[in-house]
């Protein structure tokens, strides 16, 4: 009896113990191979974006929300670094001889100490660049060390910059402090003096006009990539795969001409229209009539023109079915693999839409909602459906259309106003009482 519980304890319990035991020789091995490509992984981002420098705005024309993503990245490596290398030391102190002969014991080999210091050296050569206080703070940080507006100056004063010895001070200010005898604008303009009067604030303000300018290329540049590259991909996927594949299988003698009853009726109109004509043409020139042969050999003729049309028409709205699937793919995919660009472009369109005159906000909202949700956008919004029906070889459905038309623009109506009274009036509340104006 014992000796079958010692061949069960030998075949189940001892190889997951031995197992575990051979994980935690292998411990400072691991948590140095992690730190190890953490810092490989810092480098190459200062390799790819930074141009071999450290992580810093100063290295690069990046805005300041791809930076806001990069420094997210770095803490995290750093972080990790800090925590593998405390791992490390702590199990090289724990990894005395005897475990390291019980290592040798088992199998394990330790890697070479020329090769651990030469990760070591590497690691810190990476990280050494990096301390707490060199590590960027967030965008709203950034914007306060940087770029300070006075309050009464906002929709007319340029763009001041403001040192952070300057910044510093006006941080540490408390709720005491927010009233003074003097009005603040007198502060406000002193203030602005000292800055414009500061050597360094002219190599501030020609660094923000260089990431102003780096922000409006890639944004511009990423625009004109979403909408090519899906062109582009809904084009040649429609002449190199989805149409040669649609007319093969599409055989014109075994499929229906017409893909709904609207196409039948429209075939059958142009017809009689042709019949009509005819007859028309023959009374108003005082011409013989045309004998029943003749007149429905012409028919014949031109119900074959009428065939071939409206299965090219067919055969043309199946391609671009499958060609504008190709597209959404290739126009997502662009989305999902350019995170830094959107981010970019976000604010991008904040500071144009935000930096734009109340007059020109305002004109802007009217305009759009006149568009899309004003008294003639029905019309439009019942064009617009009927041309992607048509595009997909569908039959308008009229009772979706008018309901259609009944909700969305409903809806849309009450977003645009939620946004005016959400965001836009607490941003620029002058904009909200000029479009209120202007709307009157």
């Amino acid at each position: 009896m014992i000796s079958m519980k010692n061949t069960v304890f030998s075949q189940k319990i001892y190889p997951f113990l031995l197992a575990a035991y051979r994980w935690y020789l292998l411990t400072p091995e691991r948590s140095l191979d992690t730190a190890y490509q953490a810092a490989i992984k810092i480098k190459d981002i200062e390799d790819k974006h930074f141009n071999g420098n450290k992580i810093d705005s100063k290295f690069t024309m990046h805005s300041s929300s791809v930076m806001d993503y990069f420094q997210g990245d770095l803490q995290k490596l750093l972080k990790t670094v800090q925590m593998r290398l405390t791992e490390f030391k702590a199990s090289r102190w724990f990894a005395n001889e005897s475990k390291q002969k019980a290592a040798l014991k088992l199998g394990i080999e330790y890697t070479n100490s020329a090769v651990i210091l030469e990760k070591l050296e590497f690691i810190d050569q990476v990280t050494s660049k990096y301390t707490d206080n060199d590590i960027e703070p967030t965008y709203e940080d950034r914007n306060l060390q940087t770029v300070t507006l006075p309050t009464d100056l906002v929709n007319s004063q340029p763009f001041i910059p403001k040192t952070s010895n300057q910044t510093n001070k006006n941080i540490k200010k408390g709720k005491t402090n927010t009233t003074g005898i003097l009005p603040r604008s007198i502060f406000n303009t002193i203030t602005r003096l000292q800055v414009e009067l500061d050597p360094e604030s002219e190599q501030d303000v020609v660094q923000n006009f260089r990431k102003a300018q780096q922000r409006s290329i890639i944004s511009i540049r990423f625009i004109l990539l979403l909408i090519i590259v899906p062109l582009l991909t809904h084009q040649l996927s429609k002449v190199l795969i989805v149409g040669p594949l649609v007319e093969h299988f599409r055989d014109e003698k075994k499929v229906e001409i017409f893909l709904n009853g609207e196409m039948e009726e429209e075939g059958l109109l142009t017809l009689q229209r042709f019949e009509e004509r005819i007859k028309f043409e023959a009374l108003i020139s005082n011409a013989p009539p045309l004998e029943a042969e003749e007149l429905e050999t012409k028919l014949k003729e031109k119900a074959e023109e009428v065939k071939e049309e409206f299965r090219k028409e067919g055969n043309n709205a199946i391609k671009n079915v499958f060609a504008d699937i190709f597209a959404v793919i290739t126009f997502t995919i662009l989305l999902l693999v350019s995170k830094s660009s959107i981010a970019v472009l976000k604010d991008f369109f904040d500071n144009v839409v935000y930096g734009l005159s109340d007059s020109a906000k305002a004109f802007i909202i009217i305009l759009f909602t006149d568009v899309f949700v004003g008294f003639h956008s029905p019309h439009g919004w019942e064009v617009l459906l009927e041309g992607i029906s048509r595009h997909w070889g569908l039959a308008a459905n009229r009772d979706f259309i008018f309901l259609f038309i009944a909700t969305f623009p409903v809806i849309l109506d009450t977003i645009f106003k939620y946004w005016i009274f959400r965001y836009l009036n607490r941003i620029s509340p002058s904009a909200v009482a000029t479009y209120h104006n202007m709307n009157e």
